[in-house]
């Protein structure tokens, strides 16, 4: 009470910041990725891409890395011209680019070689991107 009545504006932002700081706290744990849940996800991808320390390429391109690569540019694998030409514009892989990517491949990339329909809901793919970053080189 003493500090409210003595400094009524410093008490009032005070009162305002904390209120900031709480929500943004909510907020950030709301949309939080879940890596359990992204790695759940890429289940879906295993028919076609591996990941891990013998990661090979199959149907798609082992994923090691994939965040912040370049696309098209596996040493070792086929890409579809529509990839290659994307690799050469500098397309890299990002939050960005990979959500839209997994999205709606083919509309995304048209002529690519993925045949997937893309993820729809937006938590999974972003658990999935999560979970793709961590994949190391």
């Amino acid at each position: 009470m003493i500090f409210e009545n003595r400094f009524p504006k410093l008490a009032s932002a005070c009162l305002g910041l904390s209120s900031l700081l709480v929500v943004s706290a909510l907020a950030g744990a709301a949309h939080a990725e879940d890596l359990e849940n992204g790695a759940s996800v890429f289940r879906k991808c295993r028919a076609c891409h591996d990941v891990g320390p013998a990661a090979k390429n199959k149907v798609g391109p082992h994923l090691n890395g994939v965040f912040g690569r370049t696309a098209g540019s596996v040493a070792g694998f086929n890409y579809s011209s529509a990839m290659s030409a994307a690799g050469t514009k500098k397309l890299v892989w990002d939050e960005e680019t990979l959500n839209g990517y997994l999205e709606q491949p083919t509309t995304y990339l048209p002529k690519n070689k993925m045949a997937f329909a893309g993820i729809k809901d937006e938590k999974d793919r972003a658990d999935l991107i999560a979970f793709l970053k961590t994949l190391k080189p």
